[in-house]
């Protein structure tokens, strides 16, 4: 027999003394239509969240557990799981454990307790993150891994959502049935997020238009996050009257009411294809977490309220009330389950861990599956034309070739983007196909991961690189973990187009002029990208939806915006920055390095704008009688230090030209990578912008490399090689000091 817990204590009292809690309304199950037995059922998934709970502080005590963020007092969410289908999608808030087993009775074979222990104990086996964290998630059960829910699952929820019928009008396809519907739940406290509101404002706006959206967003409302107390009224206020959805509210200490409300909201999300917001009070008992002491910051007297609120008490009196069980039934399946729990955590937590960096790593990079593009019968353009034109040729193509391919981002439809790019493309392809989206990027990044892990291709577009900063958790946060998290079992492979960079004419300030990408070379699993050249842009667009249909991949293209027109590259009408488009089969592999010139005296490593730049400071050089050779990486991520270092290893000196800030620029990591390759530091030297925002006007340029800068920097490394070289030739035997001398 288990020693009981102190959070126990309530519980077993109640069951000595048949004090049970009544709700304010009492349901007959004929008037909500459900069984006795399936009342018992709920009851018992109930017990065993519980119990895991419980249990959970146990292996907590004697090192075997590390995360006690449990679902007591949120119980009354597998009511909720018994009135969906097994196959509707469910991204879940760390407190629905009891959504997840009894969603698990759905499916013979399944083992929730075993399942989520080996989650508690960080088993390399626990099924669906493979030990890397403690998170809710079956594939068979359709419940794609949330990790800490602050609200940052629900964008994608609302993606997934549009997805469906997205394929609907495609004929058919994706992960889920079309007629599926999308539940995503949070706390009170996360609906505040900016990222909840975004999302909610997203299938509002979606749903007022008539946009299907199948969306059941459940709001378990505890009152509390953390320590901070939710207003008294605030999510209904909020949420009553909110463009779009429909808004439900049920008692979710009565597994009755809550099975009644479900249910409505699962008839109008599937029947009608409009969002529900179904609105669960509950209570939290035992703190936020193990490691949290409630009593710091409650009152004692609000602590044995909430106690009394317990949902167990009030199903247990249900049960008993209804005649389904007795009381002796009811503490025998109490104990029954918790001596279950403690069977079973006693194997979970003796079975292998994670041990090696390369275990912890394995499923940061998706697995690969077979390619669905069609072949290309349209005709290649071979006049020679700027980037702007070529991704515009590009993206028409790719549209044609991936009929799963969708675009999505701010103007690009009607307007055809701000610079052009995505011209005509809506009206070839069709505005469910070319996405004008409404202008939240938090939003647009979430559609596209939703679509993504419905099996779609997004490309996505976020207008400049400064509007990324507001969003940017979006890809680190849930788009490059999904596959992490999930041990490889879920995607959500998508193409970002960004258009950024600096040098624009014109058009200016920090937040069109963007050079900040530290953020995207930190996460894990992304992969960047970043032409220089209309042909380059081609290939490196082709690689990336590859990459995306093949290998479930997330990688953002960086295109130059100041290089979306260029035309010339040394006096005006010389057209030499314009390219042939090098049609369909054109991709350039991750970590595959462009290269102009061969010269010995100088090389000249840099991306984006600084190939240009380099360009055109080369031609003063060689006139100098400077032999140089300019590298181009093309790849911000991936890159392939071995071959940089070929490329360069037979130069004089080494010029690394980095537009972005001198901190926490790619320059950094070239230079590390190429010290740790045995180059002298005496041969390798960086040229970068400063660390500084981009004004406007005329000084737009000033605080980053120039081609006089290169000239100058690069006449100065070449002059001091021939000095060195001088010095070395000069007679061994005159030495400072020496007669000779």
């Amino acid at each position: 027999m288990l020693e009981p817990l102190p959070q126990e204590q309530r519980f077993l009292a109640a069951l000595r003394s048949g004090d049970w809690p009544v709700p304010e309304r009492e349901w007959q199950l004929d008037e909500v239509g459900l069984s006795a037995s399936g009342l018992a059922e709920l009851f018992e998934t109930q017990l065993m969240s519980r119990h895991l709970d419980l249990h959970a502080r146990r292996l907590q005590a004697r090192g075997e557990a590390f995360y006690t963020i449990g679902s007591a007092g949120h119980e009354g969410n597998a009511a909720i799981a018994k009135a969906f289908r097994i196959t509707d999608p469910a991204f879940l808030h760390y407190r629905d454990a009891a959504f997840m087993i009894q969603r698990s009775r759905g499916m013979p074979g399944q083992t929730p307790l075993w399942d989520l222990l080996l989650s508690f104990a960080a088993s390399a086996e626990d099924p669906i993150s493979g030990g890397r964290h403690k998170v809710l998630g079956s594939k068979a059960l359709h419940i794609p891994p949330q990790t800490s829910t602050i609200a940052s699952h629900l964008p994608k929820a609302m993606g997934a959502s549009y997805s469906l019928g997205l394929w609907r009008r495609l004929g058919g396809g994706g992960e889920w049935p079309a007629d599926s519907v999308v539940i995503c739940s949070f706390g009170d406290a996360s609906f505040n997020h900016s990222t909840a509101q975004g999302a909610l404002n997203a299938a509002g706006w979606a749903a007022y238009q008539g946009a299907p959206m199948p969306l059941v967003m459940v709001c378990e409302d505890n009152g509390i996050g953390i320590s901070t107390l939710t207003p008294d009224g605030w999510i209904e206020a909020s949420m009553r009257s909110r463009p779009g959805f429909h808004y439900l509210a049920c008692d979710g200490l009565d597994v009755l009411d809550t099975w009644r409300a479900a249910r409505e909201a699962e008839r109008i999300a599937r029947r009608r294809k409009q969002p529900v917001f179904l609105h669960m009070r509950c209570v939290r008992l035992y703190g936020h977490a193990g490691s949290d002491a409630q009593q710091a910051y409650l009152s004692p007297a609000r602590i044995k309220a909430e106690e009394a609120q317990d949902p167990l008490l009030f199903t247990a009196g249900l049960l008993q009330r209804h005649g389904v069980m007795s009381r002796e039934a009811i503490e025998r399946l109490y104990r029954t389950v918790a001596e279950r729990v403690a069977s079973v955590a006693e194997e979970a937590i003796c079975r292998p861990k994670l041990e090696t960096p390369q275990q912890v790593m394995a499923s940061i990079v998706p697995p690969s599956r077979p390619g669905r593009q069609r072949d290309w019968l349209g005709e290649v353009e071979t006049v020679p034309a700027p980037m702007a034109k070529l991704l515009n040729q590009a993206l028409n193509r790719l549209m044609a070739r991936y009929p799963h391919l969708v675009m999505a981002g701010e103007d690009i439809g009607r307007k055809g983007g701000v610079y052009g790019v995505t011209q005509r493309l809506q009206t070839q392809f069709g505005p469910h196909r070319v996405i004008d989206t409404l202008l939240d990027e938090q939003s647009i990044l979430g559609l596209g991961i939703g679509m993504g892990q419905n099996g779609l291709v997004p490309i996505l577009e976020i207008q400049f690189l400064a509007y990324l900063h507001n969003a940017e958790d979006q890809l680190r946060g849930e788009a490059a973990t999904l596959s992490f998290f999930s041990n490889g079992q879920y995607t959500n492979p998508m193409v970002v187009r960004i258009a950024g960079l600096g040098y624009q004419k014109g058009f200016g300030g920090h937040f069109h002029n963007d050079n900040a990408i530290a953020v995207l070379r930190d996460i894990p699993g992304l992969l960047v990208a970043c032409p220089s050249n209309a042909a380059d842009a081609v290939g490196l667009l082709q690689e990336a939806v590859r990459l995306a249909d093949e290998e479930q991949r997330v990688v953002v293209v960086i295109e130059p915006i100041a290089l979306y027109h260029t035309r010339d590259l040394h006096e005006e009408g010389d057209q030499r920055w314009c390219f042939a488009d090098p049609g369909p089969q054109h991709r350039l592999a991750v970590g595959e390095l462009g290269q102009w010139g061969e010269g010995g005296d100088l090389a000249i490593v840099t991306y984006g704008n600084g190939v240009y730049l380099s360009r055109q400071a080369a031609a003063r050089l060689e006139v100098e009688g400077v032999s140089l050779r300019i590298v181009d990486l093309r790849w911000l991520t991936g890159i392939d230090h071995d071959e940089v270092h070929r490329r360069i290893a037979d130069c004089g000196q080494v010029l690394v030209v980095d537009e972005c800030r001198r901190s926490g620029s790619l320059s950094e990591e070239l230079m590390t990578a190429l010290v740790e390759r045995g180059v002298p530091g005496d041969r390798l030297h960086r040229l970068t912008a400063e660390d500084s925002f981009i004004p406007l006007g005329r000084a737009a340029t000033v605080t980053l490399p120039s081609v006089e800068t290169i000239v100058t920097q690069a006449r100065r490394l070449v002059a001091s090689r021939q000095d060195d070289k001088s010095a070395r030739q000069l007679p061994s035997r005159i030495t400072a000091g020496s007669d000779e001398a």
